[in-house]
This record gives C-alpha cells, structure tokens and sequence, in this order.
C-alpha cells in the first residue's frame, strides 16, 4: 500500500520550506533595491559633484549614466543567476527531504509487514513442535504436523531469501555468475511446489520443453515464485493461475495471469518502487519487495517486465528474456 507519512511532519517540512524559501527571496530582492538604489545615488553624487567644480558636460553625463546603467544589468543578471541557482538548490533539497521522509516510512511500515510474515511461519512451526512433543499423537497426524510445519519453513526460507536479495540488490552486492540453465524445468518444478504449497489452488500451465538462456537459476526459480505468489495472494481461491512458457522468435516469453483485485491504473507506475504496496492491498499480507526484486532479476537476465491490469479482474504479467544461442 503507498503509505502517506506522517501529516505533522510533511506539515512542518512545508512550512519551514516556505519560510525559508521567501525569506531568501526577499533577501535577494533588498540585495537587489539596495544596490541599485546606491548605484543611483553614486551616480546622482558624482554628477553633483563634477557639475559643482564646473569639470561636466553632456558627454561626461552621458558616460556616468551609461556606467550606472551597465551596472544595473549587471546587477539584475547577476541576482537572477544567483535566485535561479539557489531555488533550483533548494527545490532539490525539498524533494530530497520529502523523498527521504517517504522512503523512511516505507521502511518502517517493511519492518512491521516483515515482522509479521516472520512471525507467523515461526509461531506455526513452536506450535507445531510442541504439539508433537507434549501429544501422543498417531502416525498419521504427526506427519500432517511435520509436512505443515515443512511447509512454514519453506515460507520462512523464501522470505528470508527475498529479503536478502533485494538488500544485495540494493547495496549493489549481488555477485552475478550466469551459466546455461533449463528454463522449462526450473518453471515446471515451481509449479510443482507452488500446488503442494496451495493445493486449494489451480495452477493451470503451458510450458514448452528445452527452454534455456544464460542465467542464475537461483534468481529465475525466485522470479517465477515470486509472480506465482503474487498472483495466488492477491485472487480469490476458486479462481485459477495461468502460466505460460514459450518462445517467440529470439526472445523467451513468460506470461503469468490471475483473476485477482487487480492494480489501480494510476498506481502502476509505482508498484516497482521497493516497499511500495497498491493502495487496495491493505488486507492482504505483503512487505513490498517481491515485484522490485523480480524487476532487478529480470534485468540482471537483459529482459524486460511488462504489466497489465484490470480493477476487480486480475493483473497479467509478462516477461522476456532472451534465449540462449547454442
């Protein structure tokens, strides 16, 4: 969700801003009457002044007028470079500001949603094992318990992963070493995983044979469940996930579909920003980083994201990646 930072502290930022920013002005303005005010009283006292001793003629005046009149120029080209100079410092100082203030929110409201996810799986797998201690329990349920609590250390592992990622990602500390890798079967193995996660859910998926490109298949297993999980998060249960896998001429085209909410289409331009969450997300869990991860993975891989969206009808996400030349 984009949250809106604190209201006192835009306020405050705003009026400080605004004080400050006239002050200046104004400051410059005096500067400027105040010079051209000495810059005419120099010149009335200098031709008072030859005109007394008699040393003065039209000629002179003229020469002394036209002195105080390139003075003036001088005066105004130098107090609008100045005033240019210094309003454009300032409108940067502003945006910055403003800019920090958000990203400094934004992680806040990271760090709650983290905590959160974080705190689930963990409490899911004590609760889990303390049930398998403390209870004599039959085969069958301590298995049930076993593969659930499996389950929540995936999704432990997952986040953990993400989280990561994106901080390498961020720091610029990801070390990237490519090799061939089998596209087709990296993305039929997260299908796979993605049904035994959600086996409420249908994952309905086309996906050619022999697909390969030069990659980290670390980064495109994480990609393609980071897409799946977003299209599985946000769309009712009864509906299904579609996920296809071809290529196109030299690029490879991964398309993942849902019948979910859906994205505003004025907040798309912004679902790429780390943290960021649609404005219509606020129930669902989330922390904000999986699409700006996958963005960056896409990336590191030379391949481009696109996005589509419908209010109240799903989101279609498609990805291109060049293939590999064998």
């Amino acid at each position: 969700m984009r949250m809106p930072f604190s209201i006192s502290k835009l306020v405050w930022v705003r009026i400080i801003y605004w004080l400050f920013l006239t002050y200046m002005v104004a400051a410059f303005i005096w500067w400027y009457v105040a010079l051209v005010q000495q810059n005419e009283l120099l010149t009335a006292t200098k031709i008072e002044t030859l005109t007394a001793k008699g040393q003065i003629d039209q000629q002179h005046i003229a020469n002394i007028e036209a002195f105080a009149a390139r003075k003036t120029k001088q005066y105004i080209g130098e107090g609008l470079t100045f005033l240019l100079l210094f309003l454009l410092g300032a409108i940067y100082v502003y945006r910055s500001l403003l800019k920090q203030l958000k990203y400094s929110t934004l992680q806040q409201n990271f760090m709650m949603a983290v905590t959160h996810e974080l705190k689930t799986p963990i409490a899911v797998t004590q609760l889990n094992l303390e049930t398998i201690v403390k209870r004599d329990l039959q085969p069958e349920q301590q298995q049930h318990l076993i593969q659930n609590t499996l389950k929540e250390t995936r999704r432990l592992d997952a986040l953990c992963n993400n989280i990561l990622l994106a901080s390498q990602f961020e720091m610029g500390q990801f070390e990237n070493s490519k090799q061939l890798v089998d596209l087709s079967t990296i993305a039929v193995q997260c299908i796979q995983s993605f049904e035994e996660r959600y086996s409420n859910r249908k994952c309905i998926g086309s996906i050619d044979a022999a697909i390969q490109l030069q990659g980290e298949p670390l980064l495109l297993q994480l990609m393609i469940n980071n897409l799946l999980d977003n299209a599985n998060k946000y769309a009712a249960p009864e509906t299904p996930i579609f996920i296809d896998l071809h290529v196109a001429g030299t690029d490879i085209e991964l398309t993942v579909k849902d019948q979910g909410i859906g994205i505003p289409e004025s907040e798309l331009p912004f679902i790429f920003d780390p943290f960021y969450r649609a404005s219509n997300t606020a129930a669902y869990d989330g922390y904000g980083i999986g699409l700006p991860l996958t963005q960056n993975i896409i990336k590191i891989h030379k391949g481009e994201l696109t996005i589509s969206s419908v209010l109240h009808k799903g989101v279609t996400i498609q990805v291109k990646l060049p293939v590999a030349i064998l």
